[in-house]
């Protein structure tokens, strides 16, 4: 399947943020709208972080500086050890550094140029100016990938759109990204194109090495992820695993957002007087949780 071409030699740390500052220009010259203020982060190689917050709190602005796309007006940014700086990089370096790192957006519609699906996948790396014996192999081993071989002759149009985000996620994996950005990218999609997404997520997590950050607003999703930033009002208010981050219930909620259904019912029950692991993630913990205390009740009688 994948060739060695897939692997890069990079810095353990790919993503680095010192004290890192954004803001939009607002309709008063004299005024600046922040929207990130002095935030610290590093994004360790190979990692996979669910990035968490409310709209307006800034996590998109962030994935958007990540991928060069933005700019920083403070502070520093280091991607794969090169600190980012408009004044003494060259074209050929930002180009170079964005190519590394991929971003997937909400709607695949945005991202699909080609009528046929092959082709679709095969445009990042045309343009590239990759010998064609080399794209040929990239496209189909990114079909494979996502699980759309058969679809490779079809229209990406009259696909699903769970379909249509895997096929914009292949022409991201065609490129040889050291970094995959997935911005809100199953916000759109129904349960199964949500699951189906997420599952070629931790794939390329977990076959290929690859670098993701996924930025979401389903909790169920963030459960799966090493680690769960949670960024709230321009800064990060969470840190951590993600059963780390969500027995902070108040400080999450106070972000604006919601703990997973199971962590919510295992406190309600808990507020009932009935003792139960307060930070259960997944209905499968919170089953076998219930299962024990029933089973341990019947033995006490």
């Amino acid at each position: 399947m994948m060739t060695a071409e897939w692997s890069i030699t990079v810095a353990e740390i790919v993503i680095k943020a010192e004290n890192l500052c954004f803001s939009y220009e607002s309709e008063n010259p004299n005024e600046q709208l922040p929207v990130l203020e002095n935030l610290n982060l590093e994004i360790e190689k190979g990692s996979f972080v669910a990035v968490l917050g409310h709209n307006g709190s800034g996590k998109s602005t962030l994935a958007k500086l990540f991928n060069l796309i933005l700019t920083p007006t403070g502070g520093n940014l280091y991607l794969f050890g090169k600190k980012i700086d408009e004044e003494t990089m060259t074209e050929d370096e930002f180009f170079e550094l964005r190519r590394r790192i991929g971003m997937v957006f909400q709607n695949p519609d945005n991202q699909l140029v080609a009528t046929i699906v092959e082709e679709d996948v095969a445009f990042g790396p045309e343009n590239l100016g990759i010998p064609t014996e080399k794209i040929r192999k990239r496209v189909d081993d990114a079909l494979e990938i996502v699980g759309m071989t058969a679809f490779a002759k079809h229209s990406p149009h009259q696909l699903s759109g769970g379909q249509k985000q895997r096929i914009a996620i292949a022409g991201i994996i065609a490129l040889r990204p050291d970094v995959i950005i997935f911005d809100e990218s199953t916000a759109m999609l129904d349960p199964r194109g949500r699951s189906d997404v997420l599952a070629t997520i931790e794939k390329l997590n977990r076959d290929f090495g690859t670098t993701i950050l996924h930025i979401t607003h389903y909790m169920e999703e963030a459960i799966r992820a090493d680690r769960v930033i949670v960024v709230d009002k321009g800064k990060i208010a969470l840190d951590g695993t993600p059963r780390e981050v969500f027995s902070h219930v108040a400080t999450v909620k106070a972000a604006g957002l919601d703990v997973p259904q199971v962590t919510e019912l295992m406190l309600a029950i808990n507020r009932d007087g009935i003792e139960l692991p307060k930070d259960a993630l997944s209905w499968e913990e919170g089953a076998d949780a219930i299962e024990a205390y029933i089973l341990k009740r019947k033995t006490e009688k």
